[in-house]
């Protein structure tokens, strides 16, 4: 057990500081600080010491130089069963510090903020701090370190249970979080720093020689894929998306390791969209997706086209969930969860009347977003850009005798969004904004067009097809012409793009290249 008699407090994040310092002072702890963090704690009625005051020296250069001292780091970092360090810091006048209260300038926050400038970012690169998080940390065993509001509690309860005291064991936790929580500091400004080098050398910034990854937990999962995997879900602190990661549940039991990949796919398929859109996932891959003019008859029309494969299903939403769309989504036979921007009162009343649906809330969306890509294999990484590339009606190229009605233009652009989420090889066939048929993840492209149009259930007489890739063959135009598709969309570029061209003016089905493809591995 370590008294402690005298604190340093000095934080950027004053959330839950006024009933820490509340609780020092009533423990007798005495609290050196500085600036800010000293008028908070002054205005409370507490007495603070600053650290000026301590030191003789003013804090200085704007505020760059206030805790770098040999008298508070050696009373950090001094051994109090050292015989010879206790004589030292008696020699020198240097006074013990049993506890550092310190957290850090919002580096990660403010590089986050779109066109934040260089300066900015550097002048919220902290010095002092980690410094004496450091010296403190070194210390452990003699020293407690706190280094983030969300111990408050924890060390207060140990404080006043032990007559101001705190545990060995206590001391190590908090002396590894520093170790961690600085580490993650230093990453992110290297990160930063870096990829402004790269970006001055004409380099591709996005991706530095060497690639450090930072991210937070958010909570542990019952289990992985599979019941005998252990998992948990981790969220990266710096960047600030609406989606999943940051998302808030309302309502249902807790989220597994599959229900937050297909949430994520669910939302991402509908985010492209600026009128009402729904998505209905089934193991990442969209078993129906549509656009309507309202958000019920979006979800029925998603639904539609696969109502065997939306069992136990996730769906996407993309407009506040009211009670037309609760009731339409209460009409399908089973619902594992909804991810949406927001609930109305009548909707989630509604909703919650099924025990273990959950609902997810992530607030306004702000369209597509860009962020890494991330692909784990044995021992490394894959990472790229998010495949956010948008096609519009200009971009395509008609590449046979018969053109595309304006109708099959609205539908084929409908269906190349929509595309784009199913795994490859991916078809999908569209009757207007709606998806009737999807043929995803075979190895063969002729396989998933046949597969499309046997779940379309005949509903594919007279609609649009989108394929992610190229077709190698003109088998699947084939296929295409049986079912009574009239016009196609693809990325082009087949050494057999002649022939397939040609099948399809010998077809009747008009057919438009996009110059891009969107596979989905």
């Amino acid at each position: 057990m370590r008294k402690v008699k005298k604190a340093l407090i000095s934080v950027s994040d004053k959330s839950g500081l006024e009933e820490f310092a509340k609780g020092l002072n009533e423990l007798g702890v005495e609290i050196l600080s500085t600036g800010g963090t000293a008028k908070l704690i002054s205005g409370l009625g507490i007495k603070v010491r600053s650290v000026s005051d301590y030191t003789g020296f003013p804090e200085m250069l704007n505020g760059r130089v206030k805790t770098l001292h040999p008298k508070i780091h050696g009373g950090l970092l001094s051994l109090r069963e050292n015989k010879d360090h206790m004589e030292q810091v008696k020699k020198h006048n240097i006074e013990l510090i049993d506890m550092v209260v310190v957290n850090l300038y919002p580096f990660e926050k403010t590089v986050a903020k779109e066109g934040v400038k260089q300066e900015e970012a550097i002048e919220n690169i902290d010095i002092g701090g980690p410094s004496m998080l450091r010296s403190a940390a070194k210390n452990f065993k003699d020293v407690a370190i706190v280094c983030s509001p969300d111990r408050y509690k924890d060390v207060l309860g140990e404080l006043k249970k032990n007559n101001g005291s705190i545990s060995d064991k206590l001391h190590f936790e908090l002396g590894v979080e520093v170790f961690e929580k600085t580490s993650k500091y230093d990453t992110a400004i290297y990160n930063y720093l870096k990829a402004q080098l790269n970006g001055e050398k004409g380099k591709d910034a996005a991706f530095p020689d060497d690639l450090s990854l930072s991210f937070g937990k958010v909570q542990s999962l019952r289990y992985g894929e599979n019941p005998h995997q252990k998992a948990a879900f981790y969220k990266d602190k710096n960047v600030n998306v609406v989606g999943i990661s940051n998302a808030r549940q309302l309502h249902g039991k807790e989220l597994s390791f599959n229900n937050i990949i297909d949430l994520d796919a669910a939302l991402e398929i509908v985010k492209q969209f600026k009128e009402p859109a729904a998505s209905v996932i089934k193991h990442t891959n969209p078993c129906g997706a549509a656009q309507r003019e309202t958000l019920d008859k979006a979800y029925l029309d998603a639904l539609d086209c696969d109502r065997v494969s939306a069992f136990g299903s996730i769906v996407g939403l993309n407009r506040k969930v009211d009670k037309a769309a609760a009731q339409a989504i209460l009409s399908a036979d089973f619902t594992e969860c909804i991810i949406a921007p927001e609930y109305d009162s009548d909707a989630l009343e509604l909703l919650k009347q099924k025990k273990n649906l959950r609902l997810i809330e992530v607030g306004k969306l702000r369209g597509v977003e860009n962020d890494y890509d991330l692909k784990k294999v044995l021992g490394g990484v894959l990472i790229q850009d998010r495949d956010v590339l948008e096609i519009n009606e200009k971009d395509l190229k008609a590449v046979t005798k018969k053109k595309p009605t304006q109708d099959e233009l609205k539908s084929l652009l409908f269906g190349w969004k929509i595309v784009k989420h199913v795994r490859s090889n991916a078809i999908v066939l569209c009757n207007g904004t709606k998806t009737v048929g999807v043929g995803a993840g075979q190895m063969s492209r002729v396989d998933s067009m046949i597969i499309a149009i046997r779940k379309s259930n005949g509903r594919c007489k007279g609609a649009t097809c989108a394929s992610d890739a190229f077709f190698p063959k003109e088998d699947a135009i084939q296929e295409a012409k049986k079912a009574g598709i009239t016009s196609i969309v693809q990325p082009g570029g087949s050494i057999r793009d002649e022939h397939v061209i040609k099948a399809c003016d010998e077809a009747g089905i008009s057919m438009v290249f996009t110059g891009a493809r969107h596979f989905k591995h």
